[in-house]
């Protein structure tokens, strides 16, 4: 029976790796709308209520779609839930005192996020101006702390404290929940994350108002819907290489494996030179074909603040507690070069801006914002595939392996089929509603109505919500 059980886990570990990692990636690009988007939406609705018309319609549009983000990202992160326990049992099992009040906050955040964002939804016409706009603070701070509280698991997981182990019978003793919370990654590492969320939403939201100056549509609409949220992505932007930098020390100092394999050094090394590109051998058990960048120990200063600081490599942990190399380090690179290119984007922005108000008049600037987007996400996506592949084989960093975490069912295979199909389903469905909207509002139409109760006094007179600022 014994024998069975070890052969079905290691059967539903590949499955469940696969579905663990599309559900992250498919919910944390949502998750960054609930993060970001409420304080670019609270500037824009502002704007609004001093008399910009444009404003106060974007502002009105975009709690429109927010509120079909935000119905799909409830769907993927109740499903994340229920996958922490049905997909890592013993993890759950072993671990869940000491994580279950990040969880319970966490859901605590997401009720109240889901009950202002209702009240600000469906009260335009209804509240007076101001004390709608003010419906968006306690999104926006519920939307941090429940993301703050998902990632500070995660980052406990990396950096796991909060408990002691009974070392004659392995049960965890001394729990400290809070401890746990506030671990030593947390700060660095939601931090990081917050600041990709700005660039993803800021980016993306820019994007679709640059796509749509591509095709014509030059309005002063258009060119308030790129200039807000490029100004949020571009602050975030500029930032998030220090952020960077200091998350990578703390890789250094607490997971140098980790910080091996995205570099690629097999051998301990002294003032350590930084690498760009390449490929990790297994067998030659080296990186081939990087560039060496000319500077003396520039890995060790990044590392260490020492330019003759030691790297510890590979070779200092067994050969089955070693992350892939080349996944670990293909995705950093890609997040690296990304970021480095949007940043060269926003100088670009800053330098058009500067020799001229007309900024948005250049048709390969565009095109590059159209981009921005995409790779904002994919940039994001990168991050996250660093972060939990280079923590492997660990679930919990030299705590519990993840082959020992992972579920017997031998139904994952099944159970990943169905939630690639629900989600190819959320996402057309999704993209289908914001298209009808998009459209109608392109058509002409001010407000969209509900298909329920009476008309909004807005939709009488549209004037209403800027009368006296109320």
């Amino acid at each position: 029976m014994l024998v069975n059980t070890v052969a079905s886990a290691e059967a539903a570990l590949l499955p469940a790796r696969n579905q663990m990692a599309l559900s992250l990636g498919w919910h944390i690009v949502i998750a960054c709308f609930g993060m970001a988007w409420p304080a670019i939406i609270f500037v824009m609705h502002r704007m609004g209520l001093r008399g910009n018309k444009e404003a106060l319609e974007l502002a009105k549009r975009w709690s429109k779609v927010s509120g079909v983000l935000f119905a799909i990202g409830a769907v993927s992160g109740t499903i994340l839930s229920f996958e922490m326990g049905l997909l890592w049992p013993v993890l759950m099992e072993r671990f869940g005192d000491v994580v279950g009040l990040a969880f319970a906050l966490e859901g605590i955040s997401f009720f109240l996020e889901a009950i202002f964002l209702g009240l600000y939804v469906y009260s335009w016409g209804k509240l007076p101006g101001k004390l709608h706009s003010l419906m968006l603070i306690p999104i926006m701070v519920a939307g941090v702390f429940g993301s703050f509280f998902v990632v500070s698991v995660n980052a406990w997981m990396n950096s796991p404290t909060g408990f002691d182990t009974n070392e004659l019978t392995g049960e965890i003793i001394n729990i400290d929940p809070l401890a746990a919370i506030f671990n030593s990654a947390v700060w660095y590492q939601f931090l990081h994350m917050f600041l990709a969320a700005y660039m993803v939403v800021g980016f993306s939201v820019a994007g679709v108002y640059a796509a749509g100056m591509l095709r014509g549509k030059t309005g002063k609409m258009a060119k308030l819907g790129i200039t807000i949220p490029l100004i949020f992505a571009a602050c975030a932007t500029m930032a998030q290489p220090f952020v960077g930098h200091f998350a990578g020390q703390r890789i250094a100092d607490e997971q140098p494996i980790k910080l091996a394999a995205m570099e690629g050094i097999f051998e301990s090394e002294t003032a350590a030179p930084l690498k760009l590109g390449g490929i990790y051998s297994e067998e030659e058990q080296k990186l081939k074909w990087a560039i060496t960048l000319p500077i003396k120990g520039a890995l060790s200063f990044q590392a260490k603040n020492d330019f003759n600081a030691e790297i510890t490599g590979l070779a200092e942990a067994e050969e089955e507690d070693r992350p892939p190399v080349n996944i670990v380090r293909f995705a950093f690179q890609t997040m690296l070069a990304i970021g480095f290119a949007l940043v060269g984007l926003v100088l670009w922005a800053a330098h058009r801006w500067k020799r001229s108000k007309e900024f948005l008049a250049s048709k390969p600037f565009l095109v590059a914002l159209v981009a921005a987007g995409p790779l904002a996400a994919i940039a994001l996506e990168a991050g996250w595939v660093t972060t939990e592949v280079g923590r492997q084989p660990w679930v919990v960093h030299k705590e519990l392996r993840t082959e020992d975490a992972v579920t017997d069912s031998p139904y994952i295979w099944v159970t990943l089929t169905v939630l690639f199909i629900v989600y190819s389903a959320m996402t057309a469905g999704a993209i289908a509603v914001i298209r009808s909207m998009s459209k109608r509002w392109a058509a002409g139409e001010k407000d969209l109505a509900t298909p329920y109760g009476p008309a909004t006094a807005l939709q009488l007179d549209p004037n209403r919500h800027f009368e006296g600022g109320a």
